[in-house]
């Protein structure tokens, strides 16, 4: 497996797909809980119309380094920018859902001459109280250490009410492989948490960001809902703002056919 090591105590994992050729590059950021392998199911598509493809786990998530924490998104965005100049990508196409979301709006502040299109998925650019104690309340989930306990906490904050209804078969095998995770695992989500909540204040900086941005968010995300993602689009100039009808925070799975159409719509045009 493939790491990069960008500074002493912090080696990132990352994979890349695709056409290993091309000068046309995705990079997919993960949400805060994921690996790379939550992208998987989009890969085809996006290689049957030419793209290199880049992903990464963030330090603190599941292949990578676990440096004591909190980091902050400034941090990850140096990082993804190390791993961009290492492969030798001079620009690329953004796409990040919830924290990866928030990662590509650092980096496209921090480096805008690196993003070419960007989108934005289920995420935030400040705080309010109700987000704070979502989070608050993952954190002490994570220091049980105990994976069934964890996923079914945080689950009715991150699915629909129909998602989970057609699907429970399917989150009981999720629940059980986040069960059989690594003990650091949970240290490095605790670590992620607290940089989220110390360090996701953007929205004054989002008017810096001069690429094209499609924002989305599922219409019943009650985690980072509607009104985040209106703030950003709202706060970025060049911008476009979709909602994605009865689907809650993680869209990438709940609406992936859906979601696929749209981002080849928008990368494309």
């Amino acid at each position: 497996m493939p790491f990069l090591n960008v500074q002493e105590e912090v080696s990132l994992f990352y994979e890349v797909k695709g056409d290993l050729e091309s000068s046309e590059t995705i990079v997919f950021l993960n949400g805060v809980m994921a690996s790379t392998n939550s992208w998987y199911q989009f890969i085809p598509f996006f290689e049957r119309f030419g793209y290199k493809m880049l992903l990464h786990d963030f330090k603190g998530q599941l292949k990578s380094s676990k440096p004591e924490g909190p980091y902050t998104f400034e941090e990850h965005a140096m990082e993804l920018k190390e791993l961009m100049d290492f492969l030798q990508i001079k620009n690329a196409n953004l796409i990040g859902t919830s924290y990866g979301g928030e990662v590509a709006l650092k980096f496209a502040i921090k480096f805008p001459e690196y993003v070419k299109k960007m989108v934005i998925i289920d995420s935030v650019s400040e705080l309010d109280e109700v987000l704070r104690f979502f989070i608050k309340g993952w954190i002490s989930l994570a220091e049980k250490e105990n994976g069934i306990e964890f996923f079914y906490g945080t689950m009715p904050s991150i699915y629909s009410d129909s998602y989970i209804r057609k699907n429970y078969k399917e989150l009981e095998k999720r629940a059980s492989a986040i069960d059989k995770m690594p003990k650091d695992f949970f240290k490095g989500q605790i670590y992620l948490y607290e940089t989220f909540l110390r360090d996701v204040y953007m929205t004054k900086e989002l008017h810096k960001i001069k690429s094209p941005t499609l924002v989305i968010c599922g219409e019943k995300d009650i985690l980072k809902p509607l009104k985040f993602s209106q703030i950003i689009a709202d706060n970025i100039p060049n911008s476009e703002f979709v909602i994605i009808p009865d689907c809650g925070h993680v869209v990438i799975f709940e609406k992936p056919e859906e979601l696929v159409s749209i981002l080849l719509g928008f990368l494309i045009k």
